[in-house]
Formats: structure tokens, sequence, C-alpha cells
């Protein structure tokens, strides 16, 4: 009995370990996009329609190595990455930095982005001036 029970406080949290970078991770995207990072949507074209953050544009992963030359010539700019769960946006990373981008991150999942928008806007209004 003992066992499960520590294995359950194992399972929470990690849970609430990973909530937790899950939610920094998007809000370190949000910082990112707010300093003028490019945003790319690695979904596919109807994923995109259905909604995607202002600004993105569509190169779905399975392109992303063909339109490589649309990531731009600066290798240091900023670029977030995002797809539905952050799987492809991985991806995504990698392929990129193969490439010599030196600066990808991978948002994660557009729900997940929008989901902490509200909390990135919070934490820039307690920033102090």
């Amino acid at each position: 009995m003992k066992k499960h029970y520590v294995m359950a406080l194992v399972v929470l949290f990690s849970m609430l370990f990973m909530s937790g970078c899950s939610n920094e991770n998007q809000l370190k995207a949000w910082n990112m996009i707010e300093q003028g990072a490019l945003i790319v949507d690695v979904r596919t074209p109807g994923e995109f329609k259905s909604g995607h953050l202002p600004g993105a544009k569509l190169i779905p992963i399975n392109q992303v190595s063909a339109r490589i030359n649309e990531f731009g010539a600066d290798k240091n700019k900023p670029v977030v990455v995002y797809c539905q769960s952050g799987s492809r946006s991985g991806k995504a990373e990698n392929i990129l930095k193969q490439n010599g981008f030196t600066n990808v991150h991978n948002g994660g999942g557009y729900s997940a982005l929008m989901s902490a928008k509200a909390d990135f806007e919070k934490s820039k209004e307690n920033k102090p001036l």
C-alpha cells in the first residue's frame, strides 16, 4: 500500500513540475514574440485556418526543410515555432538548428500558447517600470 502511495505522489509531482515547465515554455515564447521573433506555425493549412497566432507564417512541418530560406538569412534572429502539441514544432526546431539557426524556441502547442497569453500579460503588468 505504501509503495502505491509513494508512486502516486511521484506521478503527481511530476505532472505539476511538467505543467510548470510547460507554462514557462509558453511564457518564454510570448516574450520572444513581443521582442519581434519570427512566428512559424508548422501545422497543416486546415489547422492554421481554424486559428493561429497573429502574425504567424504557415510552413507545414513537411515543408520546413524545403522552405528554409523563408526563415531569413539572419540565423541569429529569434524564431518561435509551434504546432498542436509541441511535437512537430520540436522537429522543426531541430531542422532549423541543423541548418545553423541559433535562436529557435519550440513554443509548444497552439492551445497552450493561447492559454498562457493571459499569464504573460499579467506578468508584464506586474513588472516595475
